[in-house]
């Protein structure tokens, strides 16, 4: 059976997929046919319903909810890994609902945590997450919400932080940061559904066991990124929780989804 699957290209779902997609584990029949995508793109998909597995925004989750179940396997949730808000100059969070925001999407869990901090900000201007760091340098915006691998390169571009959205969440609410998670839809036989889910634990403990060699797959998919970097974002968003939600993460997500009901 052939199963379009979708996932971001960066260094923490290539590691999770990669022994699934690249026929390191037995996938017992199944195949997947990959698109890999920006994380904004394939929340967009999903209210299209477009591929059969998906990682998503946990922000999106409430909109797509008839049609797609979440999968135990393959979340980055967690805590310390939450975006960031930085500018080129000290501003002071106060001041924050004056400024033009450059946000990484209007369905990313980032846009969502945001606007849990900073309800009266408004000017936001939706880029590629990638594009972010440069905008706020060369003045197209003031402020801009950070994610990925520019947690770890914002300060070496001279940008500085005003208010961590994770550990403003975290303070709030006490519970881990649910960023995002892997999709299925609900028309696949459920009997698919869970080997999904199994390969997807199967995929990670493999990758797990070779870490922290990086394979091929994660390079060449992380570009220009430096493989200290890579594994700092390995590290950060890849845990327990991506292995198996659990409990406990899976409260978080139905937390998340009630105040996305509320902002």
């Amino acid at each position: 059976m052939d199963l379009s699957l979708g996932f971001s290209p960066c260094p923490n779902d290539t590691f999770i997929f990669d022994a699934m997609v690249n026929n390191k584990i037995d996938t017992d029949g199944l195949r997947f046919n990959t698109d890999l995508q920006d994380v904004e793109t394939l929340n967009k998909w999903a209210l299209q319903g477009k591929l059969a597995v998906t990682k998503l925004s946990f922000a999106v989750y409430r909109k797509v909810k008839d049609q797609y179940n979440l999968l135990n396997s393959g979340s980055a949730l967690g805590r310390g890994c939450g975006p960031l808000l930085i500018s080129k100059k000290p501003i002071a969070p106060e001041d924050v609902k004056d400024c033009r925001i450059a946000i990484p999407g209007d369905n990313t869990t980032a846009n969502l945590l945001f606007s849990i901090a900073f309800p009266e900000a408004k000017q936001k201007q939706v880029m590629v997450f990638s594009e972010i760091e440069s905008a706020v340098l060369d003045g197209r915006a003031d402020v801009g919400v950070i994610i990925h691998e520019n947690r770890f390169t914002y300060q070496q571009k001279g940008l500085v932080k005003i208010i961590d959205l994770g550990e403003y969440w975290e303070s709030t609410t006490g519970s881990p940061i649910p960023l995002g998670g892997i999709f299925i839809r609900k028309d696949v036989p459920q009997e698919i559904q869970q080997q999904v889910d199994a390969l997807i634990h199967k995929s990670l403990q493999y990758s797990y066991q070779h870490y922290p060699q990086l394979s091929e797959y994660v390079t060449q998919h992380a570009q220009e990124m430096d493989e200290n970097v890579m594994r700092q974002h390995i590290d950060l968003y890849v845990n327990d929780f991506s292995l198996d939600l659990g409990q406990e993460g899976h409260a978080a997500v139905d937390l998340l989804m009630r105040k996305a009901g509320e902002s």
